[in-house]
This record gives C-alpha cells, structure tokens and sequence, in this order.
C-alpha cells in the first residue's frame, strides 16, 4: 500500500507539470533513481508546491524571476528549461530581455552575455519547433 503525498506535494507535482510540460516531468520521472529520488521529491514539494504554487505572484512572475536568477547564478542549462517554460508561462521574449537587463547590472554584464546567447537559441530553436 502506498503512502498518500503531502498536499504541498500533490500541487507541486501539477504545478510543475503546467510549467514544465508533461512531458519533460515524466521524462524526469522516468529518469529517476532510487538515489535522486529524495532530491526530486525535494524539489517538486518545496520549490514547485511550497513557491511556484502560491497565488501571489502569476506564473508569468515566477518564470521571468526565475530566468533571471538563473542567468545570474550561471546555470545556463536550467535557464533554457525555464526559456522553453514560458511557452507555457506567458513570458515573452521583451520578458526575457528585460530580465537579462537586469542581470547585466545586478549580477553583472559576463552573466547576462552569456545568458543572452541561451535566450536566443533557446527561443530560435522553440520557433522553429525543435526541442531538446
């Protein structure tokens, strides 16, 4: 008999799954190994239950916040998942430059370049229908 989830995380895993995609989040789980599992349990309660869930900013919000600290932080791989989330988020591109923007003068201008370059071919690759 399996344990029923915490509330935090049942939401989590739908939020999840509306930003990210089914897809990608059952490629995730299928990926998943007895030694990851605790950190995906992890991630999907706290950041996408406790955080991306909460109604006070819209996921819009979330996605643009989220890029940013990404590209600030140089995680350049999670910034383009985040990129290809926003067909799903309703960030935009204009959201995006904006977000880069910032970095450059808040994280500093090497961040933001190299960030800018996963934008762009991140958003060049949603555009002509490829993925990852």
């Amino acid at each position: 008999m399996s344990e029923e989830k915490p509330k935090r995380f049942r939401e989590g895993v739908a939020t999840r799954r509306s930003v990210l995609g089914d897809a990608w989040v059952d490629r995730a789980e299928a990926n998943k190994t007895e030694f990851d599992a605790p950190f995906q349990e992890l991630i999907t309660e706290a950041a996408w239950g406790h955080v991306w869930s909460r109604p006070n900013w819209t996921k819009r919000e979330r996605s643009i916040v989220t890029i940013a600290l990404l590209a600030a932080f140089g995680h350049y791989e999670e910034v383009a998942l985040h990129v290809r989330a926003t067909a799903n988020t309703g960030a935009t591109a204009d959201d995006l430059r904006e977000a880069m923007l910032h970095v450059a003068i808040y994280a500093g201008v090497p961040a933001a370049n190299h960030a800018i370059k996963v934008v762009k071919q991140t958003l060049a690759e949603m555009q002509s229908g490829e993925t990852e």
